[in-house]
């Protein structure tokens, strides 16, 4: 018999990286909030990798940060190394990656929601969930406290039903070795929450002392780092160093020759894995020409002697592991610390999700992070951090917040979700987005500061620090198209130093900075008297100008998407009932239930022309 123990505005159930910025965000929203956790001490954990950032998703830790979320901040402050990839490729594509002290992270991050005002923290395993007529949610402790909010948010991980697989072994299991809510699942099916099985696996983790990393290629930070959070004043310090190594044909065979030992071709796996962090013994299997394969040996923190395998994930035998591991140059002997493994988990299909992240047929219960389908911390967080917002926006009654395509990364994957759903663990990817020349992560404070800041994540002080940024980027970009600069022999020296061609006259600066071998840095002797600014205004005047018919065209694109996406569409429509429509649209539409003609028009089975009978009809009732 459960008793009563509290009443709350919003519920969030989980701690991990969409848990933390969900919970973080209604309470700084003024929502009374609770957040609950199988375990406190693993709180914000990384059961995968020690890394945040990477491609894409370096974008979103950006994006998360100029909306007013955590993750970016703790990011630079636990960093122990900073890279900022695809420097060879134009801007579209850079994104910060950093090696993080995965144990510093987590006590950092369990901290900052102890300190965090209208927030409690609880270590609770919440084993039953109900709606009562009211529309209050009611959650039951294993511990049989009964806990009521106005929103339930769901940020389950890899926990729910949770079963690890390591060869022929498997048991019930949430992340390293966690409790899995189990009876969480029970409850979410007896609300008709339409879960299915996903899985995903992590390599294994070697002692430091163990391994010769004498002779193996070593890869350093960057020399001038570039923080995560546009608050953070001073960039991180590189502390560590990574190593590269590779397999070889012993480490394959070795593969081969167990094969029939993976419950991922014995068929013990069900749950769909993750299509572009294939498992090792996927890849020697779907790259079978390829001789060897590249992994990264990163540190795991400070303060211990863990190594992570980057790239060696598996599910094999222990015993195998090990047999294919000592194969590997450096890791001969090697000591295995933690035994990789596969994870077998529930989630929900997310087109039964809102792009509010609500569920459409439970008011008040939200989806977030890898319990609606996506893998990674990154995008588990950027969905938490919408999920909190509008949770707390719903119980105090304000106007939810949509993040379109057009606005953000986050946008992206949240439709991609809701809108196209996924069959595989979804992963942001920048080719996912038809706007990412816009979408760069260099600029996420100029798209999404201001919407952070209307809805009351972003300070007083904050904001008047983006505006005086933004009024130097303009000043900047006004300054350069006017400065002309003559002609000259340095100016010549400089165009043939880099291989553009030399001028029949002077030119104004802008006209430089157009040419793609050009920048600031190389025109500094015909720019004596440049203002001393901060190295963004710069980056952001210099992308600007030179991609800036490309910039034109896509933000003409996303007024468009905006235009289509203002008719909305009726949540009560009856698309049955509808004339033009096909049978196949029908289907889908009511399965969807799109909230505005852009999205009905990214459906898979909904054509053009069904889209254009559905816009007459919208335009018949407006009309009438």
């Amino acid at each position: 018999m459960s008793y009563f123990a509290g009443q709350y505005d919003v519920i969030v159930i989980g701690a991990g990286h969409a848990g933390i910025e969900a919970a973080l965000a209604s309470a700084r929203l003024g929502a009374r909030t609770a957040v609950f956790t199988v375990n406190l001490d693993w709180v914000g954990n990384m059961p995968c990798n020690p890394s945040i950032g990477g491609t894409s998703k370096g974008h979103l830790v950006r994006e998360i940060d100029a909306l007013g979320g955590e993750m970016g901040k703790a990011a630079d402050k636990y960093c122990l190394q900073s890279r900022m990839l695809n420097l060879g490729k134009g801007p579209a594509v850079h994104s910060l990656r950093a090696q993080i002290d995965r144990r510093a992270y987590s006590a950092g991050m369990k901290h900052t929601l102890e300190l965090q005002e209208q927030l409690d923290i609880r270590q609770g395993e919440i084993v039953d969930l109900q709606q009562d007529k009211d529309g209050l949610w009611h959650c039951v402790t294993r511990l049989e406290a009964e806990f009521i909010a106005k929103a339930v948010i769901l940020a389950t991980g890899t926990f729910l039903g949770g079963r690890v697989y390591i060869g022929d072994v498997s048991y019930e299991s949430g992340p390293d070795g966690m409790f899995p809510a189990n009876a969480l699942s029970t409850a979410l099916r007896q609300l008709k929450v339409p879960l299915r099985r996903f899985k995903t696996g992590t390599p294994a983790r070697v002692n430091r002392r163990s391994v010769r990393l004498d002779g193996l290629e070593v890869q350093h930070g960057d020399a001038h780092t570039v923080p995560f959070s546009f608050e953070t004043e001073v960039p991180p310090e590189n502390k560590v160093v990574c190593h590269i190594t590779y397999t070889n044909e012993r480490t394959k065979q070795v593969i081969l020759d167990n094969l029939h030992r993976s419950p991922m071709y014995s068929g013990k796996i069900e749950g769909k894995g993750p299509r572009y962090c294939p498992s090792f013994e996927d890849k020697i299997v779907r790259f079978a020409d390829k001789e060897r394969h590249q992994l990264f040996i990163e540190p795991c923190g400070q303060d211990t002697e863990e190594l992570y395998l980057q790239g060696l994930s598996s599910s094999l035998p222990e015993e195998v592991q090990l047999a294919f591991i000592h194969t590997i140059p450096g890791l001969e002997e090697a000591q295995v610390m933690r035994t990789a493994y596969a994870i077998e988990y529930d989630c929900v299909d997310p087109t039964a999700l809102k792009a509010t992240l609500e569920f459409h047929d439970l008011p008040g219960l939200y989806g977030a992070g890898q319990f609606n389908g996506s893998s990674g911390y990154e995008e588990a967080a950027a969905q938490g951090l919408i999920a909190g917002i509008n949770a707390a926006r719903k119980v105090q009654g304000q106007e939810e917040l949509v993040l379109d395509r057009g606005s953000s990364y986050i946008g992206t994957l949240i439709d991609d979700l809701v809108t196209k759903g996924c069959t595989d663990p979804y992963r942001m990817m920048t080719s996912r987005s038809e706007y990412r020349l816009v979408l760069r992560q260099d600029n996420a404070d100029s798209r999404l500061t201001p919407i952070g800041y209307r809805v009351g994540l972003i300070s007083e002080e904050r904001y008047q620090r983006f505006l005086q940024k933004q009024a130097l980027i303009s000043a900047e970009r006004e300054r350069v198209e006017q400065l002309s600069v003559p002609l000259s022999e340095t100016l010549q020296k400089i165009l043939a130093d880099n291989g553009t061609a030399p001028l029949q006259r002077g030119c104004k600066l802008a006209e430089l900075l157009r040419r793609p071998q050009l920048g600031y840095a190389v025109l500094t002797p015909v720019d004596p008297e440049r203002p001393d600014l901060p190295a963004a205004v710069f980056e952001q005047v210099e992308i600007a100008i030179k991609y800036e018919g490309y910039i034109k065209k896509q933000e003409a694109q996303i007024k468009e998407l905006r235009r289509i996406e203002a008719k909305q569409i009726p949540e009560n429509i009856d698309y049955a009932s509808l004339k033009g429509l096909r049978l196949e649209a029908v289907e889908k539409l009511a399965a969807i239930r799109p909230q505005n003609l852009g999205q009905a028009s990214r459906i898979s089975g909904v054509n053009p022309a069904d889209i254009t009978a559905l816009n007459i009809i919208l335009e018949s009732r407006k009309d009438g």
